[in-house]
């Protein structure tokens, strides 16, 4: 039998992507314990950055998706808890640099009107050897996402409305209309901002600058 270690799963983990934030769960610092007990069971003890994330049940399926990649891992367990809450300052020091690097002489894009907007999936999905995947834009910068970004990500198709996306993510995620209406905003501003979503008719030139 393999020997698993808990920097294995850590390592692991480093593939899993936050959903809502282009930085994996462990540089979150979302990872609170990991504990490798008898026959290589492995129990994991983390958070997530806010305790309504509608995605919460497809993050804990991607946690253990990547804990078992690791050679000689049996049974996976991951508990959410809440204490102590995360905060910006429970980030590793190297996603802290990513966040501000990410924000260095960037711009936001004009806001999104979500009354009128047909936002349009651009870029493409493309499938890793390891099983994950990547939505890149047309500049093949690449962002690791999950399933859910996946197909909220082909359902804007130029022709839908945000009101009927969200009903759509709502659907697909088998939670409430008002529980995934901020997910959306905010899933939509940064597809977009990853150059991954269009908006027809609407210009994408910048109006707030990020102090450097």
């Amino acid at each position: 039998m393999s020997t698993v270690t808990a920097q294995a799963i850590k390592d692991s983990l480093k593939q899993c992507m936050d959903p809502e934030v282009p930085l994996n769960i462990v540089e979150m610092g979302l990872i609170y314990g990991i504990d490798v007990v008898e026959n290589n069971d492995v129990n994991i003890k983390m958070t997530m950055t806010t305790q309504g994330c509608p995605l919460h049940e497809t993050l804990i399926q991607d946690v253990t998706r990547f804990a078992k990649k690791v050679p000689g891992v049996n049974n996976v367990k991951v508990d959410i808890v809440w204490e102590p809450k995360w905060t910006m300052n429970s980030m590793t020091e190297e996603g802290k640099a990513k966040i501000k690097n990410m924000s260095v002489g960037m711009t936001t894009p004009a806001p999104i009107n979500y009354e009128t907007a047909l936002p349009q999936g651009t870029g493409k999905l493309v499938q890793q050897d390891d099983g994950s995947m990547v939505l890149a834009n047309e500049h093949e910068q690449g962002f690791m996402v999950n399933q859910a970004i996946v197909d909220f990500w082909k359902s804007c198709n130029g022709q839908r409305k945000v009101t009927e996306l969200v009903e759509i993510f709502a659907q697909q995620t088998g939670l409430q209309r008002k529980q995934v209406e901020k997910e959306v905003m905010q899933l939509l501003q940064q597809l977009r901002e990853g150059g991954l979503i269009a908006i027809p008719n609407q210009p994408d030139a910048p109006n707030v600058e990020f102090k450097k």
